[in-house]
């Protein structure tokens, strides 16, 4: 199928991928009264005298903004948030369609972090939680950081995090498959955007043996010049031998490697460099950093990519609608680091030992049953890190 001329034409047809439905019926004019004036003072006065009253007398503790500005649409880059819509439209399907959660799109016309953070503020006594989504970088970090500061309700940069889960479910199979204990893994992740700084946190978390951190300059190490603020973070915990030199040149001898950068930036001879068996995850879209069938010549045992017309889709379909929904749930205030590698683990343990094989490593992202497993090891995970709020709600 011509994606691009197929999708056109039915989001023509479509005109949006998403309405808003009524939950209550207007016949008569006792419903009207019960729902709207005069009835509806009641609920009105609850809500004035203890606010997490909204919870349970409006639709907010089921509700979530999918917030942009625009500025990194798929690999369409800054394209403006008018453009963005379309995206936002299609995860306000999926939270809906996977995860039972409503979602709202905002597409914010300015690229100022004070008044992005200011405008989110504002609205967030409207929902149970924010997804941030395809803000540029570094200018995400602070403002999901801001954000966090200044709200009472869980906020999720998915391209952060939603990323860094699936990676993560990805590469415990894979290292299942292969015979590997994550402590002795020696990782190297080429890119040091969004995703890639979130996917070194989270592999930090869960006791990678080694990584090393890449952008368009080579390895991230202590005292590198012209580092943001993000990436001198990242320094102080990644690169411990403090290795410099291209892509190329710290890749030989790794056992992983996770691409979240640029088309056909891997080589056949870079793989087999590495560790006999290696993991390849290049994830860069639409073409990824080596195609599966030259990393496979090459030798990698395990190809994970972005794309569904290959094996081992990586995609955040898999994780934040069970994300949202097991946070929801708990009324959680936040969605910790504890509760993303419940996720990650849910998503893993989705394949069993027998049908776990070098094809089949991370479930599809269509698989609903992945949401509900999801949903309910983020719940425990909120109430066992203490960010459950259900006696308060």
């Amino acid at each position: 199928m011509d994606y691009a001329t197929e999708s056109l034409k039915k989001h023509y047809e479509w005109q949006g991928k998403i309405e808003l439905v009524s939950r209550v019926p207007i016949e008569t004019t006792d419903d009207l009264s019960l729902a709207y004036t005069p009835g509806v003072a009641q609920p009105c006065l609850e809500i004035k005298n203890d606010p997490t009253k909204s919870f349970q007398l409006t639709r907010r503790a089921n509700l979530v903004a999918v917030v942009t500005d625009g500025t990194a649409v798929l690999g369409l880059g800054d394209i403006g948030p008018e453009a963005a819509m379309p995206v936002m439209e299609g995860k306000a399907v999926l939270f809906k369609e996977l995860g039972g959660v409503d979602a709202v799109p905002l597409c914010i016309k300015s690229q100022s972090i004070d008044e992005i953070v200011n405008t989110v503020y504002l609205l967030s006594g409207s929902f149970g939680g924010i997804n941030l989504e395809d803000i540029s970088a570094p200018r995400c970090f602070e403002i999901e950081r801001r954000l966090k500061e200044c709200c009472d309700i869980p906020i999720f940069h998915d391209d952060q995090h939603g990323t860094a889960i699936v990676v993560l479910a990805a590469v415990i199979n894979a290292l299942r498959f292969t015979g590997r204990d994550m402590s002795n893994v020696a990782a190297v992740i080429n890119g040091a955007g969004a995703a890639g700084i979130a996917t070194a946190r989270l592999l930090h978390n869960s006791g990678i043996g080694s990584l090393i951190l890449c952008d368009s300059q080579g390895a991230i190490y202590k005292d590198r010049d012209n580092l943001n603020a993000e990436k001198r973070l990242m320094a102080e915990f990644t690169n411990r031998e403090n290795r410099r030199g291209t892509l190329a040149e710290v890749i030989s001898g790794a056992d992983l490697f996770i691409g979240v950068s640029a088309a056909d930036c891997v080589t056949q001879e870079m793989i087999r460099n590495m560790n006999k068996d290696p993991i390849i995850l290049p994830m860069a879209n639409p073409t990824p950093e080596i195609m599966p069938e030259l990393a496979r010549e090459a030798g990698a045992a395990v190809v994970g990519t972005g794309r569904s017309d290959f094996p081992n889709q990586i995609n955040n379909a898999s994780a934040f609608p069970g994300v949202f929904r097991g946070a929801l749930d708990a009324f959680a205030a936040d969605i910790n680091e504890e509760m993303k590698l419940a996720a990650a683990h849910a998503i893993a343990d989705f394949i069993t030992d027998d049908a776990l094989s070098e094809n089949n490593i991370i479930p599809g992202p269509l698989n609903r049953e992945v949401a509900a497993s999801v949903a309910k090891a983020v719940y425990e995970a909120a109430f066992a890190s203490g960010v459950s709020r259900l006696d308060i709600y």
